[in-house]
């Protein structure tokens, strides 16, 4: 298989705007965390459109075919997009799961308003969800979510942003002030969550943290929404980590990334596989990206909607707090990142105690695998892909890595 070495990557322009520091030694060992990060926080796809046969393409090489990806400068397109997840998220007792609390289509966020774009994120990290994504240039995009006669839209057409929720009729909206721009904290792109939805971006995080640690190759030709396409094979060589490999297909005629597919090592399905089913890159036409609100349906402008007002500016300085501390140890595929968490864990107590600790200590056992170590004890919550490690001392580490990583990795901060 060819190796990609960082130079080979590096010098070919590819994210020039997303690394004003040449792509720091930090952010590249990030980076695998910050992929395991979009797992679990958004998607995955079925596989899309193919035809009978796999397309007769030009032989190209690895190092050729990222410089293809590199240079392509798509940034007009309209299509379908259908993502799948199975990251295997634990059970909680009673029958409950974690996508529960992302409240539902129509569900209520913690604002009262189902419009937020965050109570989206969790229903994406399970199941299947059809998207129609439309994008023309960096001053207007349009995500929407198909699901059971409703529809939930992210709309971004130059100074405004809309959020609309079918279900509720409810919709966010916001203005930037003139001469606003990103440093002045107004989102002049939809929320990152929402929009990073394409294979193109799953392809760009991953494609960051080829390096030493990483086997690349082409393997094949394939064909995706009707399209002529390549197919790069990414595998770590680390016997750590819980990835198992990374397929992207590349289109033969602009380089635009097609499908991306993340197998875990433990083998079975895709954790996350995201693909178009169907794609144009035409301009799309200047009404996709208009927006009315229907009529009665509840406006709130985001200025209100933002978490509370002053309360919610509290919560996002104490949530930027907790997070100062987070750091990256390990290198490449094996990076880990840890953090301190809101004090320690509820610790089981002995038998017999019966108060409440012991309660919030049998919730844990119920949800992940107790642990001991040279760090003391914890919990070790696992999906398919991600594994975190919360210490009674209220320690978290958590990565693209098995349970004996982790448990070596805290006995080593010890």
């Amino acid at each position: 298989m060819a190796r990609i070495r960082p130079t080979q990557v590096e010098d070919d322009g590819f994210w020039d705007e997303e690394r004003p520091a040449r792509r720091t030694k930090a952010a590249r060992y990030a980076v695998p965390v910050a992929v395991a990060g979009i797992a679990a926080a958004t998607i995955g796809l079925v596989p899309a459109l193919a035809s009978s046969g796999d397309p007769d393409l030009p032989k190209i090489s690895a190092e050729r075919l990222i410089s293809k990806m590199a240079a392509s400068d798509t940034e007009r397109l309209s299509g379908s997009v259908k993502i799948t997840t199975d990251l295997g998220l634990p059970s909680l007792p009673g029958g409950g799961s974690f996508s529960d609390f992302g409240g539902g289509a129509g569900g209520e966020g913690g604002d009262g308003s189902s419009a937020a774009p965050e109570n989206k994120l969790m229903e994406l990290a399970s199941g299947s969800h059809t998207l129609r994504v439309a994008a023309d240039g960096p001053e207007r995009q349009r995500v929407s979510i198909i699901e059971n006669a409703a529809e939930y839209s992210l709309i971004h057409n130059g100074d405004e942003t809309w959020a609309y929720d079918s279900k509720s009729n409810a919709v966010v909206h916001s203005t930037a002030p003139e001469g606003a721009g990103a440093k002045d904290g107004h989102p002049r792109e939809l929320p990152k969550d929402l929009k990073d939805v394409t294979p193109q971006q799953f392809a760009k995080q991953v494609l960051a943290s080829v390096d030493d640690t990483t086997d690349v190759s082409v393997d094949g030709t394939t064909r995706v929404a009707g399209r002529d396409a390549y197919e790069l094979l990414i595998e770590p060589k680390s016997d750590d980590t819980t990835v198992g490999s990374v397929r992207i297909a590349v289109d033969a005629d602009n380089g635009t990334p097609l499908k991306f597919t993340l197998t875990p090592k433990s083998g079975g399905k895709a954790v996350v596989d995201v693909a178009f089913t169907k794609v144009d890159f035409g301009k799309p036409a200047a009404g996709t990206f208009d927006f009315t609100p229907p009529k009665g349906a509840k406006v709130t402008e985001e200025g209100d909607h933002r978490r509370g007002g002053k309360d919610g500016m509290k919560d996002n300085k104490d949530a930027q707090e907790a997070l100062s501390g987070l750091n990256v140890i390990g290198e490449g595929w094996d990076s880990i990142a840890t953090l301190d968490g809101p004090g320690g864990a509820p610790a089981s107590p002995g038998k017999g105690d019966g108060g409440p600790g012991q309660d919030a200590g049998g919730f844990l056992d119920s949800l992940g695998k107790k642990v001991t170590g040279d760090f003391g004890s914890g919990h070790v919550f696992s999906t398919r892909l991600v594994n975190a490690l919360l210490t009674d001392d209220g320690k978290v580490y958590v990565g693209a890595v098995d349970k004996d990583a982790l448990v070596a990795a805290a006995n080593k901060a010890k």
